[in-house]
């Protein structure tokens, strides 16, 4: 298990969507939570079976003492704000954090926990500077910024390597959500529009729907950035047409559109990593804009999904550094900021899914965000409104060639980034 934002176990529960005020047996749950997280003992007690199965006795022990030893001692109980009588969300304050937790119990008496999971971690007397550092120390290479957004462009407020071209795995669907989104403000798109769904790719629930079953381009866009499905970004590419998608980089500011063209499909890069097409990713990896787009098209037969093996690029970073999307994180707050201004109905489908836990989401009016993960990556992007309307934009990316990155830690370190940047 890696990091502290990990997943310790959760059962996964229909909640209504109006909260609800505590009730007694889940506010004493959550008491018991405080005493369970300072020291051994009672966890048959306060655990279901269902929980120890999957987290036995000891496993939950080196966690909580995991946690001890990085907030210091647990304190006091914080706030606790409930979705329904057995699900909500916990905050522990420890020594140097408040600790968020998921917490869900049984609703058969005597309301054992039966889910918990922890979402956040607030560390007292946090600042940039030292989020930035932290950044700064993980293995590998990364790159930073934030910028508050004007009428008349960026204000960059922190920034480190801000212009370094980074892997970005699926933050480069922002591309395509802009170009669809120009589409729809020309009057050449609606959003309504139905096409079928297009070429599988790995990753995503879309990949056992019906070949070509009908989709609006809208749902398309929201399973493209809320899920991050991949056949719906690759059927959004193809059908927009890449030209068109491609030029949207320079649009919207790219610095370095020649590294980071042609935007491949999902399917395209999986089978271009594929120890069988070594070949062709030499060709790639060393040929002109011009070249690049020739080998896409004459070898297509061999970039499709169905002769990808995934297994063989799932587990360790695979040419990262070639048969990648590039960005730099000043490169994605200004395709951020086209968004702001031009993005439409494309603002709501950035707000599907936070990427960060939703107590620490509410700290914003609004918040949008897309990120990208595979071996060797990853990158968080967020365009945020402030409660008093002033409006942000952070971007953050972590390659490592060698090794898979946490991303955990790096989830973690950007929730951190806009706590502390909410709280200014």
């Amino acid at each position: 298990m890696r990091g502290w934002s990990i997943l310790i176990a959760l059962i996964l529960l229909a909640l209504p969507p109006a909260r609800a005020a505590p009730t007694s047996g889940y506010q004493a749950r959550a008491e018991q939570l405080l005493r369970i997280l300072s020291g051994p003992g009672d966890e048959t007690d306060f655990f279901a079976p269902l929980f120890l199965d999957a987290v036995p006795v000891d496993r939950w022990r080196a966690i909580a003492a995991d946690l001890r030893a990085q907030h210091g001692k647990p304190v006091s109980l914080g706030a606790v704000r409930t979705e329904s009588a057995t699900a909500g969300q916990v905050e522990i304050r420890y020594e140097h954090a408040t600790v968020g937790f998921t917490l869900v119990v049984a609703p058969q008496p005597p309301g054992r926990v039966i889910g918990l999971r922890i979402v956040s971690a607030r560390t007292a007397n946090d600042s940039l500077d030292k989020v930035m550092a932290e950044i700064a120390a993980l293995p590998g290479n990364t790159a930073f910024a934030i910028a508050k957004l004007t009428d008349t462009g960026p204000q960059f407020l922190r920034a480190r390597r801000a212009d370094a071209q980074m892997a970005i795995g699926s933050s480069f669907k922002l591309t395509i959500l802009a170009e669809l989104a120009r589409a729809v403000a020309a009057g050449e798109r609606r959003w309504s529009d139905v096409i079928p769904l297009g070429p599988k790719s790995f990753s995503g629930r879309l990949m056992t729907w019906p070949d070509r079953a009908p989709m609006t381009l809208h749902s398309l866009a929201t399973t493209m950035i809320a899920e991050s499905d991949n056949s719906a970004s690759d059927t959004l590419l193809l059908a927009l047409g890449r030209d068109r998608v491609d030029a949207m980089l320079d649009a919207t500011g790219h610095a370095d559109a020649a590294k980071a063209l042609p935007l491949l499909t999902t399917a395209e890069a999986f089978a271009l990593k594929m120890p069988a097409n070594a070949d062709l990713r030499r060709r790639y990896e060393s040929g002109s804009l011009a070249a690049r787009r020739v080998l896409l098209r004459d070898a297509a037969p061999r970039l499709t999904a169905d002769k990808v093996d995934i297994g063989s690029v799932a587990e360790v970073p695979i040419a990262i550094d070639s048969v990648e999307w590039f960005a730099s994180p000043r490169d994605m707050i200004a395709q951020i900021d086209w968004l702001r201004f031009h993005g439409g109905d494309a603002l709501s489908i950035l707000a599907v899914n936070p990427g960060i836990a939703p107590a620490d989401a509410k700290r914003w009016r609004y918040l949008g965000f897309k990120g990208g993960s595979e071996p060797g990556v990853i990158a968080m992007n967020f365009l945020v409104q402030a409660q008093d309307g002033g409006w942000y934009a952070v971007s953050g990316s972590w390659n490592n060639a060698a090794a898979r990155v946490d991303d955990a830690k790096f989830v973690a370190l950007m929730t951190r980034a806009l706590n502390v940047l909410a709280a200014e």
